[in-house]
């Protein structure tokens, strides 16, 4: 190889290095700006699903608060009717709103309870009170009736009912809540009433029932005057 092909072949390599290098640099620059492109989309995607969970928080409390709305106007309407129905239908002479039991660090809760506070009348009677009635809603009023002895020793000698009023009863619910032995309260015309279906036996609940050995509740056919 001669001189001239030496300096040649060199130059050559050197035009190749420089050609590489600027292609490696325009590479750099462009892997850079995609990077750079990457990164915008992904802050304006954060910055969009940031916005979206804002959004689906305040949809979220707004549906809250309008189903506390909704619960508490059922309540409202719920109570002065069941009210009635307690002291009239079945004797009891205590009725409570809102009741709360305490015991050792534990809270057990009712919409309304009634009782005959003289000990004539050997029931009790709690109630559920729902907008929407859920099947759950069956569950918690049996657990609430199974513990009511505990949390309140004086019912240990008495007969327990159920009652759930609802504002919307899916129909095939309602046939949940009478198989438990629960009596069922709809509202007509702003008001809660009783439905019970011919044949309905209520299910009476609690150690007193569970002593005697019997569980079948009172007659339905026929309403208790009012004390």
């Amino acid at each position: 190889m001669t001189d001239q092909e030496l300096r040649d072949l060199v130059a050559s390599v050197a035009k190749m290095q420089a050609e590489t290098a600027a292609q490696m640099q325009a590479h750099d620059r462009r892997i850079a700006e995609l990077r750079e492109q990457s990164d915008r989309r992904q802050a304006e995607l954060d910055r969009q699903q940031a916005e979206t969970n804002k959004q689906i928080k305040r949809v979220d409390k707004q549906i809250g608060d309008l189903g506390n709305k909704f619960g508490s106007f059922a309540e409202g309407m719920a109570l002065p009717s069941m009210e009635t129905v307690l002291r009239r239908r079945f004797g009891v002479n205590d009725v409570s709103p809102r009741r709360k039991f305490f015991l050792n660090g534990e809270t057990l809760e009712m919409d309304v309870f009634g009782y005959d506070n003289t000990g004539t009348l050997k029931e009790a009677y709690v109630v559920e009170i729902k907008s929407h009635l859920k099947p759950e809603a069956i569950e918690q009023i049996l657990e609430t009736i199974a513990k009511l002895p505990r949390f309140f020793p004086a019912m240990k000698d008495r007969k327990i009912y159920g009652i759930i009023a609802a504002v919307d009863i899916p129909a095939n619910l309602r046939a949940e809540v009478w198989k438990a032995g629960l009596y069922l309260a709809r509202i007509n015309d702003e008001t809660f009433k009783l439905q019970i279906p011919r044949n309905f036996q209520p299910q009476a609940f609690g150690p007193a029932v569970e002593k005697n050995g019997h569980k079948n509740g009172h007659k339905t056919g026929k309403s208790k005057k009012k004390k």
